[in-house]
């Protein structure tokens, strides 16, 4: 029986790590992916596997789906603030008795120049931004731009995938549509030419997003920098590499049999970091 695993993704760590099983598959067999995105992007970029679009309903749900379709491993590469989807993961692959590994990218770190102010979540960086009107980059997710609409005083600039409809209900706010990978120059740029004071971001990681990071420390614009969410405890690695070499320890170079003596499910995630092979199990990233 062909190992069957259960990417879920939405990140660009999710898209690299298909990339690599989808050349393994082509050069060798052995695997069958299928790569899950929530569905919150109306125009998600092609993907080198099957996709499957939008939400389980829940740990129990994905529990069922597991079940159903014989998932032999699951890849956690889901957005550093997707916690909800990572705790069903968690919960629904240990009552499904599925391994599960957790590819989480490391946050970003100030450096000198850098003007940071972490705030606890999106209400508390409305409030931090304080009375006195700003101009405002929202580097958010375009739901989460809506809580903005409480500070109507700020003039804003969001930058999104897709069009923010119907927009803000502000009386100022502009809109740029793109998608990542954004360099340090061309959001320089962008914050100048509209004159940015203040950003409001994620703390995501990873380099695709960092230009206004950079940008921000070259013009001393104060970042509003939103903490990560607690994830929950499991076995996780950096990079899509590591993730790699973990499937192909559970299942062997060619994707072998996952129905012998010793079942993938059986072996459990823990078999390969009890070789230390870059396995962490720390809450958070």
């Amino acid at each position: 029986m062909v190992p069957r695993i259960l990417l879920l993704g939405g990140t660009s760590e999710a898209s690299a790590l298909a990339k690599c099983l989808a050349s393994r598959i082509a050069d060798h067999g052995g695997l069958d992916v299928v790569l899950s995105l929530a569905g919150r992007t109306e125009n998600p970029a092609p993907q080198p596997v099957p996709v499957r679009v939008g939400g389980f309903g829940g740990a129990t749900g994905l529990e069922d789906y597991l079940k159903a379709e014989r998932i032999a491993a699951v890849v956690d590469a889901t957005h550093p603030y997707a916690a909800r989807m990572s705790f069903n993961a968690a919960q629904a692959c240990a009552a499904a008795g599925v391994p599960l590994l957790a590819l989480r990218r490391g946050p970003w770190t100030p450096v000198a120049g850098d003007r940071w102010r972490e705030v606890a979540d999106v209400p508390a960086a409305v409030v931090a931004l304080g009375d006195a009107p700003r101009r405002v980059f929202l580097a958010l997710g375009r739901n989460e731009v809506r809580a903005f609409e409480a500070a109507p005083q700020h003039s804003y600039l969001v930058r999104s995938v897709d069009p923010v409809a119907p927009p803000l209900a502000v009386p100022d706010a502009e809109y740029v549509l793109g998608r990542g990978p954004f360099g340090e120059a061309d959001d320089r740029a962008m914050l100048e030419a509209h004159r940015i004071d203040t950003i409001v971001a994620k703390n995501s990681g990873g380099s695709a997003t960092y230009g206004k990071m950079a940008a921000a420390r070259a013009l001393g614009i104060e970042v509003l920098l939103i903490a990560r969410p607690a994830v929950p405890a499991v076995p996780a690695v950096a990079t899509p590499a590591e993730a790699e070499a973990w499937l192909l320890d559970q299942f062997g170079a060619h994707g072998a049999d996952s129905t012998g003596a010793e079942s993938s499910s059986a072996r459990g995630a823990d078999s390969f970091s009890a070789r230390g092979a870059g396995l962490s199990t720390e809450r958070g990233a």
